[in-house]
């Protein structure tokens, strides 16, 4: 298995209507925090320690929210903001 991200619930729906630069954000910034998680956890599916707290990212244009879920080696985008600032 190899560490993944994805989004989740209602940021998926959320991630059809945002526009693409700030969507570009978010995954380069999911993408960062995954090969941090990888490289913290390395031995994910054998992980007995509760799944760590979730965290907010603030991107331009807004924020996500996310969580790690390290036996599943795979992070959440739960949510979305855009702000279009």
């Amino acid at each position: 298995m190899s560490w993944k991200w994805e989004y989740a619930f209602g940021a998926e729906e959320a991630a059809r209507t945002a526009p693409a630069a700030f969507l570009a954000d978010v995954a380069r910034k999911a993408e960062e925090l995954v090969r941090a998680a990888e490289a913290l956890y390395l031995h994910g599916p054998a992980h007995q320690q509760p799944d760590p707290k979730d965290g907010e990212v603030i991107v331009p244009g807004g924020m996500f929210r996310y969580q790690i879920i390290v036996r599943s080696e795979r992070l959440y985008v739960v949510q979305i903001t855009y702000l279009g600032f």
